[in-house]
Formats: structure tokens, C-alpha cells, sequence
């Protein structure tokens, strides 16, 4: 599976964004729900105000005690106390409600700016990156994404009542506000260095998850190779070590951040001993009354709870950068496969012209060099070579699923990149070498790419293919349930599923990777009956494995290296004793009803097959 190990490192689509940046980025999620933020902010100065109203309240009586106070008297310093703590208890509770609406909606937002950046990604984008690291991130890193939000306005509650509690220390006694602030510059300090370090330790954390999700995920889907190779024990210690390093991770992050928090707290702790003996020596020298020392005493908490807080929030703060980190980089992540126009171009003949095309998957791997192929409209070419030889490339270069280097590829005449790709693609019949089913009933996956075909319509097509004896096969038809990926169904079952998923579609252009897997022969003569039917009438490229689809086409290419070396009919490329005929005695003929076993290699071995 080959995961990295020692560096966890930055996918190449990752990018460093400022903090600044980010809260910009952030705040714009936030822009349409302004109404919302300000009542947040609102109730946010209330519940501070109720807040700093419980500790000078507080004192105050303290004040009134050491003076006489009359029942009256109490009573009132007793009701603001209860009326305070009541109001106090109201803001924050809509405080919450409102964060928690505007946080959810916002995520939700996020979360589908992500998915939607997931769909728009080129298929050269999953070539290199995997699937479990992408999913992480429109899953895990959309929800820390939150954290972020969350934590920012509970720090600015907290804010905005440190502002109050140290105004009002400064009315009661300047002298003694200026000792409980004389050590925040030092706090501050430690925080900001911390900043930078918390947010690297984050972004590791975060992609040794990633790691661990793109193991499971790659296990799962590849179980039965693994059971039929007996690789489960290497697939668990492999995870084992992936899950080691996702602990060490963790674990050095969590001690990073623990041995913060004590230090500010300590911190902390100095200034509430300078408090308490300079403003008892006060008190003592009769200075400051008893009272506005208790509110001292009792603000200092209030005081440094947000900077020594940043121990156990900046974890989570830093948690949430780094995951809106990740998420707009996927989203950001530039797009391989450009249009130039978005073309409305209706209905396609289907004509294909390859102009001397240049491809390469990288900047190592050259697939096709100079190409040049022209496919008139409603002709069925197959393509045949060995593995490498760049047959599936002219498929996927069609429906763009890559971006070819120079050169045109045109369509109709019109240059492939000036269509509206979206549009485009709807007349594209694309059929994998392994025909993929989503969970559901045979007939949800035939009316994938037309939801509005009812049950009726679905039944025809479906009996369109083969005669529709296939479904006879299936306990209940077309309400037959697939499972996951279609894995309930036979190989050929699922090929006919999506032969009749393409009749549905009804596409002007065929591009068809038939399975190499082996056919019962009365499947096999189902789709190929389905084949007949759905290749008539279109333009069709068919990477083709079988001799009766060979056979049956208009033109056949040979392919070696990128290049043509051969085309023609069957019989025209079979007299020529070339290329094909090669491919043909070891591949094609043991197909043929007349093949003998043995005969095709033997020729092959003694040079009679070209």
C-alpha cells in the first residue's frame, strides 16, 4: 500500500495560508447570517455585563455589612445578586442557541463547498491522491472546521468581560489594577510563541488521521484480495505501525499542550499572591475597603481564566486553522482539466478527431506522442494492444478525464475544450473494465443517469438487453437489490446492468473497456446481444477483449507505445500476418469456435503469426 511513515507529509495541493487569511476566509462564511451575529454579540455584552454586575454587587455588600445594613437593605443587595445570576443564565442561553444555528449552518456550507470541490476534482486528482485523505477531509476537517467559531466567540465573551472586570478595578483602585496586569505582557509573550509551534503539531496530528482513514478505507475495499492472498496479518501490522504513528503524534501534541497550561496557571497564580498581600496591606492600612478587596480577589480569576484558558483552547483553536487549512486547500486546489468556453452544443453526431496529440500522465510517463486519428460518426473502432499500449488513454482523454498535453481532439469539428463540460459528458456512454453499481436496486442503477424514467420504462430497457432473459436470473427482477458496489450480482449481471444503465442514457458517444474476467458462455452471448444493440447507430471506441466485439467492428487499431502500426478489418489484418495477427494467436484465438487448445502458441512459438 506504501503510506509514508516518517514524515506525514503535506499533499501537493496543500497550501500555507496567514492567519489573517484564514479568519478573513472564515468570516465570509459568516457574511449571510450578520442578523444572527449581532444578537449574538448582543446577548455576548449582556451575559458579560450580568457577569461583572455578581462580583461588585458582591463587594458592595461586603461594604454594607461592615457599615450596619438594615433587612431592607439585604433583601435588595439579595435580589440584584439572584436577578443578576437569572439574566446571566438567559444571555447565555441564547447566546448558545444562536452560535450553535449560525455554526451549524455554516459548517453544513463548508461541508458542501468541499464535497462540491471533491466532484469537480479531475480524475488525475484521485490518481494521486487517496480517496480515505480527501474524505477525511470533507468529514472530519469540515466538523474541527466549527471548533474555530465556537471557541472565538466563547474567547470574546470572555473578552469583553475582562474589559469590564479590569474597568472597574481601575475605578475602585488604579494603583492595585496595574499590580494584577503587571504579568500579562509575559503571558502574552508565551502565548504567541506557542502559536506557531501548536499549529505544525495540529497539522500533523490531522494528516496522521488522514493517513489512518485512507488505510482503513484501501483495507476494506480491497478485503477479499487480501483473504485470497492471506495478507491479513500484513494489513494489520501495517496499520498497526500507521496507528502508532497517529499516537506518537498525538501523544507529543497532548504533552506540548499540558505542560502549557500548568506554566500559565502558575503564572496566573503569582498574580493573585500579589492581589491578595498588596491589597490586604491596604485594607490593613485602611486605603481599600474590605469589599473592593473581596471584588479584587474574586475578579482575578475572571481576569486570566481567557489567557490561561488558551492552554486548553488553543489546542482546539489551533486544531480548527489547521483543518479550514486543509478544507480550503482542497477546495482551492487548481483544476488539471481546463475549459476554454462553455459551448452549448446539442445534440452530437459524434465524429472524433485526434490532431496530433500529445499525452503524458507525468513528466516521465509519455503515453501518446504526435497522435493523429480521425473517427467518423457512427463507426465502431476497437482497439486492441498490449497492456501500456495507450488504449484506455483515448477513452479518457475523450471524456475528459485528463488534460492532454498539445495538439486538438475535436468533436464534430468543435475543439473538445470550448464545451460546457457538464452538458458534454451526458452524451458520453462510459463503461468501465469493471462496471461499478451503487447500493441499491438493479433498477436505481438503470435509472442513474435518468431519475425521471419510470418502473415501466426501466422494465423495457432493461428486457432490451439480451431479451431480457438475464433478469430472469435475479430473485426479483429489476427490484433486485445489488449491495454494496453490486458485489450481490455476478460479474457478467453487473456488465448487463450497465449496459442497460447506458441504453438509458442514450449517449451519442460510446467509450466501452470490456472485462477481461471470464463469462459463462450464455452471459457472454447476452452481452454481446446487448452490445449489438447499444453500439448501433453510435460512434463507439471499445478496448476490446473479446473476438466477437473485435469481429463485429467497423475498424480495428493496433496500438503499440501510442502509436497506430496497424488498422483494418479482421480478416484484411489477419492476412497481413502482422501485429494483430500476433495479438490474434495469443490472445483472440482460443476464442474462435474452430480453436484447438495449444495450436495458437504453437504457431506463435514457431514465428508463423508475424
Amino acid at each position: 500500500m506504501g503510506f509514508v511513515m516518517d514524515g506525514l507529509e503535506a499533499e501537493a495541493y496543500d497550501r500555507q495560508y496567514g492567519d489573517r487569511a484564514l479568519i478573513q476566509r472564515i468570516s465570509a462564511y459568516f457574511a449571510p447570517y450578520r442578523g444572527l451575529m449581532v444578537a449574538v454579540a448582543l446577548f455576548i455584552v449582556l451575559n458579560s455585563v450580568m457577569d461583572t454586575v455578581l462580583p461588585i454587587t458582591i463587594a458592595r455588600g461586603l461594604d454594607a455589612f461592615s457599615h450596619g445594613v438594615t433587612a431592607q437593605g439585604m433583601a435588595t443587595i439579595i435580589g440584584i445578586i439572584l436577578a443578576a445570576g437569572a439574566l446571566s443564565w438567559i444571555f447565555n442561553f441564547f447566546r448558545q442557541r444562536f452560535t450553535a444555528r449560525v455554526v451549524g449552518d455554516v459548517v453544513l456550507k463548508v461541508r458542501e463547498d468541499a464535497f462540491d470541490a471533491v466532484m469537480k476534482r479531475d480524475m488525475s486528482f484521485y490518481d494521486e491522491f487517496p480517496s480515505g485523505k480527501v474524505v477525511s477531509r470533507v468529514n472530519s476537517d469540515t466538523e474541527d472546521f466549527s471548533t474555530v467559531v465556537t471557541l472565538v466567540l466563547n474567547l470574546l465573551s470572555q473578552g469583553l468581560l475582562v474589559v469590564l472586570i479590569v474597568a472597574a478595578l481601575f475605578v475602585i483602585s488604579a494603583p492595585l489594577a496595574l499590580l494584577a496586569l503587571a504579568i500579562t505582557p509575559l503571558v502574552v509573550l508565551i502565548a504567541l510563541a506557542f502559536r506557531r509551534i501548536a499549529r505544525r503539531m495540529m497539522q500533523r496530528l490531522q494528516r496522521s488521521r488522514a493517513q489512518i482513514n485512507a488505510l482503513v478505507q484501501e483495507s476494506i475495499s480491497g478485503i477479499s484480495v487480501a483473504k485470497n492472498f492471506r495478507q491479513e496479518q500484513t494489513i494489520y501490522d501495517e496499520f498497526r505501525e500507521v496507528n502508532q504513528q497517529r499516537y506518537k503524534t498525538g501523544l507529543r501534541t497532548g504533552l506540548l499542550f499540558s505542560g502549557l497550561f500548568p506554566l500559565l496557571n502558575t503564572i496566573a497564580g503569582l498574580g493573585t499572591v500579589i492581589v491578595i498581600y498588596f491589597g490586604g496591606l491596604r485594607v490593613m492600612q485602611g486605603s481599600v475597603s474590605a469589599g473592593a478587596w473581596f471584588f479584587f480577589v474574586q475578579s482575578i480569576p475572571i481576569l486570566w481564566f481567557p489567557l490561561t484558558s488558551i492552554a486548553s483552547f488553543w489546542s482546539q483553536f489551533q486544531q480548527g486553522l489547521a483543518a479550514s487549512e486543509r478544507v480550503f486547500a482542497l477546495i482551492d486546489a487548481e483544476p488539471r482539466v481546463t475549459q476554454h468556453t462553455s459551448r452549448d452544443m446539442g445534440r452530437l453526431n459524434g465524429r472524433i478527431e485526434f490532431k496530433h496529440v500529445d499525452f503524458r500522465y507525468t513528466e516521465q510517463e509519455s503515453v501518446l506522442e504526435d497522435f493523429t486519428l480521425t473517427i467518423p460518426a457512427g463507426e465502431t473502432v476497437a482497439i486492441v494492444g498490449h497492456t501500456g499500449a495507450g488504449k484506455s488513454t483515448l477513452g479518457k482523454l475523450i471524456a475528459r478525464f485528463y488534460e492532454f498535453q498539445s495538439g486538438e481532439i475535436l468533436i464534430d469539428g468543435h475543439d473538445i475544450r470550448s464545451f460546457d463540460l457538464t452538458a458534454y459528458r451526458r452524451q458520453l456512454g462510459i463503461v468501465p473494465q469493471l462496471p461499478f453499481l451503487f447500493s441499491g436496486t438493479v433498477a436505481d442503477n438503470i435509472r442513474y443517469a435518468r431519475p425521471d424514467l419510470d418502473d415501466a420504462a426501466v422494465e423495457q430497457i432493461a428486457r432490451s438487453i439480451g431479451n431480457g432473459d438475464w433478469l430472469d436470473a435475479l430473485p426479483q427482477g429489476v427490484a433486485t437489490d445489488v449491495g454494496e458496489a453490486g458485489r450481490s450480482l455476478s460479474l457478467g449481471q453487473r456488465q448487463l446492468v450497465a449496459l442497460a444503465r447506458l441504453v438509458a442514457q442514450d449517449p451519442s458517444i460510446i467509450i466501452l473497456d470490456e472485462a477481461t474476467a471470464s463469462v459463462d458462455p450464455l452471459t457472454e452471448a447476452q452481452i454481446q446481444e446487448g452490445l449489438d444493440f447499444v453500439l448501433q447507430g453510435r460512434t463507439a471506441i471499445v478496448i476490446a477483449h473479446r473476438l466477437s466485439t473485435i469481429k463485429n467492428a467497423d475498424r480495428i487499431l493496433v496500438l503499440e507505445h501510442g502509436r497506430i502500426v496497424e488498422e483494418g478489418s479482421h480478416a484484411s489484418l489477419l492476412a497481413g500476418g502482422g501485429k494483430y495477427a500476433d495479438l490474434y494467436n495469443t490472445y483472440f484465438r482460443h476464442q474462435s469456435p474452430d480453436y484447438r487448445p495449444g495450436e495458437g502458441f504453437v504457431r506463435v512459438a514457431l514465428g508463423e503469426a508475424g
